[in-house]
């Protein structure tokens, strides 16, 4: 592993690679002044209509006021101004219904939560938002999970987050679609450098160069490197990002080519028993826990307009992924003198390869904008797990004592076919109807090669195919030129992917991602989202939104954990999530300011016995007889979500050349994983923990200044006033005192975990840019 602290520069590929580029290609920059029309410096301004993607495949759009949810939209300046570390840090400061897990204690690891679903890089967590760049889902096909250490924030130019069931972005599509765009050279022409450093020992390098080629093509590449210690101990991490992008544009026809290529190594150590926690919060409790990830992806975008009412729009796609892991783990069978290897070391290789072709027309007669699409992705996974018995070290770490043994390995397909259509019909200038439906067919299967080729006692061999209907219809009024209502209705679906059919079996927990198992089959997750609201603008350039939202799961996919290493995927009858969204906010001279309100009731609502060992009420229920079971009720809250959740953001222009910006959020309390009934109590002896962890709240202060023309010094200051707290929390059984030591399996107890939020930090940098537009 690269050390921390090693220069960012020094024997790299990557960034040797842009470096060459930036100096090959800087000097033919020069910046352009177009003539000025004298009619047109005398026009009138008209307002600027901000336009919205509907598909995922690239098009014209359509404006956003016409879109019946709570749409919401940030470019690169907004995520310049809040000088966020990368994409999840960014939405959880800044955008309503958000907030973060920062369950793994990694910065690039976190659970993003978007009314009330989940986009993680954790398999086990249950998966349900869909994330495209450029038009291609970049879920992982083994787990659905989103690694968001591969995106190339220097490279995004616009984030869209549409809320709801949206069919038109297919699978796992189930709460919500988050679309990113990135920048193209004539978009962004110049090049620009930017290095930043402080707190846990961060090290940042980001580089960026944008150009015209010719009369229409244009280049875009990115770099960005960092290397961190981390804030608790032996949790380093290092990110290497490039990103090209080249192409054309016309009047009539354009394209785009983009090569992506990322090369990371993270150690998140996860959550914290409370115990150890209040004795010093930096410590870990076993390690190490290392995930390396290695994709490198390939996307062809164009469109062409084929006339006044026609357009056609592809999307092709290559995608290579690699990933590695390496769990230091407690070993479960502990017991000397009988069995004295204390910890166990998991170690997994997954490798996936997947394509896809999407396909778009788009018919735009007088009162209608029909668009009808095809789509094609399939995707090829293996994946292995070894295991090796050893001993915990002073620091918890575990030293292999035996030999690496193969526990599982498996080979997994699936591939979706879809068709769609989305029509958005003008009834009248100030009314719209959207109809639109998608039809999916997913088919999905294992192959046990442990078996076959190795002679391993395992029958992982599976095979699922699921076809649904999604529809979907809402309806947009402007009342008036400052007020609008929307509504709309909508359905979307999930397929298991492989990892979760084959681990589905309660008698038969994974270590995920570490185990596998024969196991029954799956049903496909169906979401049904209703949303009203209205939205407006006031006096002196406001901007308000007040939305309600209800969405409705059947077969729901959750991961019920074991409470020590391990758990299953179940479906699970019903669960709901309803709330409301309300937010405020005003540009006007030199202050932007920003208020957010959301309210997210996330339940249970059907009844269900599961496993939950380490909560106090385990087989105490007469409706639940099974092991370590407890009994989920309707009603009952799904963890990890609290109910309230509050954000400020405001950024002051002082003077011409100095800027301050704060962000202000907070959330109210949340029950922890493992406390599914919300009944646990703690009793002081057996078991520890309330089952909830606290709300919090925390101020971030960033300040920017402008030294001279295209040199820009900035500076962050993160939780200003050092608040203890924490993102979320499981029960489960801790093995280690206070201070970390070993203890006798006799004298193991019942504990809260939690996954404690990040101490005060600051970070200062400089923004150089020359051959384009001024910061």
């Amino acid at each position: 592993m690269t050390h921390p602290c090693r220069p960012i520069w020094r024997h790299h590929p990557l960034a040797s690679a842009a470096l060459l580029a930036l100096a090959a290609s800087a000097p033919a920059v020069h910046a352009q002044s177009a003539p000025v029309d004298a009619a047109a410096a005398t026009a009138t301004v008209l307002p600027a209509v901000e336009v919205v993607g509907t598909t995922p495949v690239p098009g014209t759009g359509v404006p956003k006021d016409q879109i019946p949810s709570n749409v919401q939209t940030a470019n690169e300046r907004r995520l310049r101004q809040l000088q966020s570390l990368n994409l999840p840090d960014f939405m959880s400061s800044a955008l309503p219904s958000v907030n973060v897990n920062q369950t793994q204690g990694n910065p690039y690891q976190m659970d993003v939560n978007y009314r009330g679903f989940t986009a993680s890089p954790l398999l086990g967590t249950p998966q349900g938002l869909s994330v495209f760049l450029d038009g291609v889902r970049v879920n992982e096909a083994f787990g659905d999970v989103v690694n968001w250490d591969l995106i190339p924030m220097a490279a995004l130019s616009t984030i869209t987050l549409l809320p709801g069931s949206n069919p038109l972005f297919g699978l796992n599509t189930l709460g919500g679609a988050l679309s990113l765009q990135t920048k193209s050279g004539d978009t962004h022409p110049g090049t620009e450098i930017e290095f930043e450093g402080g707190s846990f020992g961060r090290i940042s390098t980001d580089l960026s160069h944008g150009r015209t080629l010719g009369e229409n093509g244009h280049l875009f590449m990115s770099f960005s490197g960092l290397n961190e210690d981390g804030w608790r101990d032996e949790s380093p991490s290092r990110i290497r990002q490039l990103f090209v992008k080249g192409g054309q544009r016309t009047s009539d026809w354009s394209w785009d080519a983009s090569v992506g290529h990322a090369d990371n190594s993270l150690i998140g150590n996860g959550p914290l028993p409370e115990s150890m926690l209040a004795q010093r919060r930096e410590q870990v409790y076993t390690r190490p826990d290392v995930t390396e990830n290695r994709t490198t992806q390939f996307t062809l975008n164009t469109t062409a307009r084929l006339g006044e009412q026609w357009e056609m729009g592809a999307t092709a796609y290559a995608r290579r992924s690699r990933a590695d892991t390496l769990n230091g783990d407690l070993n479960d069978d502990y017991d000397p003198p009988a069995v004295t290897e204390s910890g166990v070391e998991n170690r997994t290789h997954t490798k996936t390869d997947g394509e896809g072709l999407a396909v778009q027309a788009t018919w735009a007669p007088k009162m209608h904008r029909v668009s009808f699409g095809l789509s094609h992705d399939r995707a090829r996974s293996s994946f292995m797990q070894t295991e090796a018995e050893g001993v915990l070290d002073g620091t918890r770490a575990v030293i292999p004592t035996q030999g690496a043994e193969t526990d599982a390995q498996i080979s997994g397909r699936s591939r979706t076919t879809s068709v769609y259509v989305h029509d958005l019909i003008s009834l009248q200038p100030n009314l719209q109807l959207t109809v639109s439906g998608r039809y999916n067919d997913t088919h999905v299967s294992t192959v046990d090669d442990g078996r076959i080729q190795l002679g391993l006692p395992t029958t992982l061999d599976g095979e699922g195919r699921y076809r649904k209907f999604n529809p979907a219809i809402g309806a947009t009024w402007q009342a008036t030129p400052s007020l609008t209502a929307y509504g709309s209705w909508s359905q979307g679906n999930r397929a298991p992917s492989p990892i979760e059919l084959g681990c589905s079996d309660p008698a038969n927990a994974c270590v995920l991602p570490n185990a596998l198992q024969s196991d029954p089959p799956l049903e496909q997750v169906v979401s049904r989202t209703v949303e009203a609201g209205v939205r407006g603008s006031l006096p002196h350039g406001m901007r308000w939104n007040a939305s309600a939202f209800r969405t409705e799961n059947t077969n729901d996919l959750l991961f019920i954990s074991n409470g020590l290493a391990a758990g299953y995927f179940s479906n699970f009858g019903r669960t709901l999530r309803q709330g409301v969204e309300l937010s405020l906010s005003q540009q006007s001279g030199a202050l932007t300011w920003g208020v957010s309100y959301s309210y997210l009731r996330a339940t249970f609502e059907s009844s269900a016995c599961i496993v939950a060992e380490a909560n106090s009420t385990a087989e105490t229920s007469a409706a639940c007889t099974g092991d370590d079971e407890i009994e989920v009720r309707p009603g009952d809250r799904l963890p990890g979500l609290p109910a309230h959740t509050f954000k400020l953001t405001a950024d002051l222009q002082v003077t011409p050349s100095w800027n301050m910006g704060l962000q202000v959020r907070a959330q109210s309390s949340q029950y922890v994983r493992g406390n599914e009934n919300n009944a646990h109590q703690a009793d002081g002896v057996d078991f520890q923990g309330t089952g909830r962890v606290a709300g919090f709240g925390v101020l971030d202060l960033t300040t920017r200044w402008t030294l001279r023309p295209g040199w820009e010094l900035f500076a962050k200051v993160s939780n200003v006033f050092d608040r203890r707290h924490s993102t979320g929390g499981q029960l489960g059984e801790n093995a280690f005192d206070a201070n970390g030591a070993l203890q006798a399996p006799a004298d193991w107890r019942q504990e809260q975990f939690v996954a404690p939020g990040a101490p005060r930090a600051a970070w200062i940098g400089l923004r150089v840019q020359f051959g384009g537009a001024e910061l």
